[in-house]
Order: structure tokens, then sequence, then C-alpha cells
């Protein structure tokens, strides 16, 4: 789980950091953005997931992972790029960095709902997984 959020936290970084950037050149993105408020918006959505990850660590398992659940989702809502503009208006390295961190959302969001699963039905993940 822990490897997961550390890939799906970098595969974020380097997308926002692209959008920060290159904010002009993304298309149909509102002009009063700025790339302070994208850096921003990235820590604030990755506090949420750090405070889900502590307190899955520390065994507070429902409410850390309902916060992982809303902290995955976030990175869905990159998607929302190719609601504003297709994908064919992005230039490669958009789509790239876009799709990275919604690839690494959705493997997050897929854990996290095995780990709940878990939870409900009373089935524990095993100690290996509950170490990746």
């Amino acid at each position: 789980m822990f490897l997961l959020l550390a890939v799906y936290a970098v595969a974020s970084l380097v997308h926002f950091v692209h959008n920060a950037e290159f904010l002009g050149d993304y298309p149909g993105l509102p002009a009063s953005w700025s790339s302070g408020g994208v850096y921003l918006a990235w820590v604030a959505m990755t506090v949420v997931g750090g405070i889900g990850a502590l307190l899955v660590y520390r065994a507070r398992e429902w409410i850390g992972l309902m916060l992982l659940a809303v902290y995955a989702a976030l990175g869905l809502d990159s998607l929302g790029h190719y609601v504003v503009a297709p994908i064919s208006a992005h230039s490669s390295m958009m789509n790239t960095t876009i799709l990275l961190e919604v690839g690494a959302a959705a493997l997050v969001l897929l854990e996290v709902t095995r780990r709940l699963f878990g939870l409900i039905t009373g089935r524990r993940a095993t100690d290996s997984s509950r170490r990746s």
C-alpha cells in the first residue's frame, strides 16, 4: 500500500509541477488560475493522503482508508483536463503526466477498495500485503 501511495504522490507531483510551470499552455483552464494555486492544491491533496496513510499505519484503518479514497479520487479528477479540452488539444507531455497520475490514483483506489472490502467482510490483509 505505501509503495503505491509513494508512486501516486510522485506521479501527482510530476503532473502538478508540469501543470504549474506550463499553466498557460494547458487548454481550457481558467485564466484566473496561478502557478502558486496549482502548487497549493497539490499540497492540500497530498496532506489528505498523508493523514490517511498515517492513520492506516497507526491501525485507524477505517478513517485512514476513507481519507485515502478521497486522495485517490482527487487524482482521478485530473481527467477533468479532458472535459475542458480533448486529448488531442494537449501535448504528449501533458497527456503523459495526466494519465500517469490518473493511473496511479486508480491503483491506489483499487487497493483501498480491496482493504475496505476486507474490513467489511472480516478478512484482513496478509502481513506481506500490508507492508506494500
